[in-house]
């Protein structure tokens, strides 16, 4: 097997086990409740989706954030939002005084794509935290969700 279909295969397989599923919200917590947070700084599969290693549908990108469609939307625009640099901010939970700006960046950003999403209507802003949070990937994010109605708790 070439290194290409290497690539591939390893690809589908972490994407699969991180964001598929028939039933994306119990795998989801599946998959939260078995990942376990390690070095704050270990490499994610962001991280290959921001070195370009991993493809992903970009909708937003600057010099500190990169915003990209998730492969299996919980709503008609589901996309997450990301640092660049992690900086041990490997959750919101790890948040330190330095990450002030990263994290407002990371919220007027999810602003600026949900204007150029069209939400005018409104949308939801999701950081899942540590594992009984559903955190999957130990390098924060924040889902932007909008096009539906969204259904209050939570859950």
């Amino acid at each position: 097997m070439s290194g290409k279909d290497n690539n591939k295969r390893d690809r589908i397989s972490v994407l699969s086990s991180h964001f598929s599923s028939s039933r994306p919200m119990a795998s989801e917590k599946e998959a939260a409740l078995a990942a376990t947070p390690s070095d704050a700084d270990a490499p994610t599969i962001f991280d290959k989706i921001i070195n370009k290693e991993i493809p992903s549908t970009v909708v937003y990108e600057d010099d500190k954030v990169l915003a990209f469609r998730d492969i299996t939307p919980q709503a008609p625009t589901h996309i997450l939002i990301i640092p660049k640099v992690k900086d041990g901010l490997s959750g919101l939970s790890k948040a330190e005084e330095r990450h002030f700006d990263i994290l407002g960046r990371l919220l007027y950003t999810a602003k600026l794509i949900a204007k150029q999403e069209g939400l005018d209507d409104g949308f939801r802003i999701v950081i899942n935290d540590g594992p009984k949070g559903c955190q999957s990937v130990y390098h924060i994010h924040v889902h932007l969700l909008g096009g539906r109605q969204m259904n209050w708790p939570a859950g």
